[in-house]
């Protein structure tokens, strides 16, 4: 399969980086709102089960990831740290596309130009996400989780952006301008799943690749690989899954993606990864502590090293059953209200 388009700032020495990767340890092996810790400490949140697993560390000694700087001005931190697209205007006066989907005008803040991997911390603000039955809020899990990857990569020296960086709204459109305005090597958008076809003995972690994308295609492979094998290694006995878990794709009616977030970022390599079902209590009570987070945050680490600096195809790929049910609302504009920028 062909590279990631835009992997730009990789140097000579990605051969040795695939070698160095084995040092990593990259493997190929609505209710009530319960705190989700957003620390990047490895300690424990209160819980009713413990974790004996820890995540791996990765080595200080690999080949740092790319950074991606330019003095271009495709995407603003606004003064309240809002990103957001800048659709037009000039310093002093940026004219920016809003969380909302309007248009604004924001007269101060610092441009990005680039970026390495952008993130999409999933919901936000009324749009909760699934519930678990203990009341932890999926909008809150998906931005702690995207905090720690943020920290993870940045240690490695790429430069990361959220498309959310606090508990509010934001619309599929926005969430994917900001992709299409800094054209980043990878985009992963960052979910816990609710739902689901059976019980089983192992985790129903699964991912989603866009359609016509090979290399979206080989960036869920991954994800699928390391977050699966992470799981894996934690003590449950009992998970939620579907029938066809693993890492695939979902097609609309047109041939196309179903789901917005892949198919508004087309021509970015992107990727959605349901890590664990939320709506489990066993796996709810794994996903409250701050070690699980922080590996999963690992694991998405690893995949993206894997992704940047190796060929690495992943595993779990799967055939999807045909869904005609749809994957719920959100999303749009409709009784969204932006909040102050400035």
């Amino acid at each position: 399969m062909r590279r990631a388009p835009g992997v730009r700032g990789v140097p000579a020495v990605r051969a040795a980086a695939i070698a160095l990767l084995l040092v990593a340890g990259c493997s190929s092996n609505g209710g009530t709102k319960q705190a989700v810790s957003t620390t990047t400490s490895s300690s424990t949140t209160s819980s009713t089960t413990t974790t004996t697993a820890e995540p791996v560390t990765t080595s200080s000694t690999i080949v740092p990831l790319p950074a991606m700087r330019s003095d271009a001005a495709h995407v603003l931190a606004t003064p309240k740290g809002f990103i957001l697209p800048i659709e037009g205007g000039a310093p002093g006066a940026w004219k920016v596309m809003t969380p909302c989907g309007s248009t604004a005008i924001v007269h101060g803040g610092d441009t990005i130009g680039a970026a390495t991997v952008v993130l999409d911390p999933g919901h936000g603000g009324d749009e909760t996400g699934a519930v678990g039955p203990g009341g932890t809020v999926e909008r809150d899990l998906n931005f702690a989780v995207a905090r720690r990857v943020k920290a993870d990569l940045e240690r490695e020296g790429a430069t990361v952006v959220l498309t959310r960086t606090g508990d509010y709204r934001e619309t599929l459109a926005t969430r994917a301008e900001i992709a299409q305005k800094l054209k980043p090597p990878v985009f992963i958008s960052i979910h816990h799943n609710g739902g689901n076809d059976l019980v089983r003995d192992r985790p129903g972690t699964e991912t989603f690749f866009q359609v016509h994308s090979p290399a979206s295609r080989r960036l869920a492979g991954l994800l699928y690989d390391e977050e699966y094998r992470y799981f894996r290694s934690l003590p449950n006995t009992t998970w939620f899954a579907d029938r066809d878990a693993g890492a695939k794709y979902r097609p609309g009616q047109n041939g196309g993606d179903y789901y917005g977030i892949l198919r508004l970022t087309n021509g970015v390599t992107a990727a959605l990864s349901e890590a664990l079902y939320i709506t489990n209590p066993k796996e709810e009570a794994l996903l409250v502590q701050a070690n699980v987070q922080e590996g999963e945050a690992q694991a998405i680490t690893r995949a993206v090293r894997r992704f940047m600096l190796g060929d690495d195809q992943g595993t779990g790929y799967t055939t999807p059953y045909p869904r005609t049910e749809p994957a719920g609302p959100g999303g749009g504009t409709n009784g969204c209200v932006d909040p102050p920028l400035e």
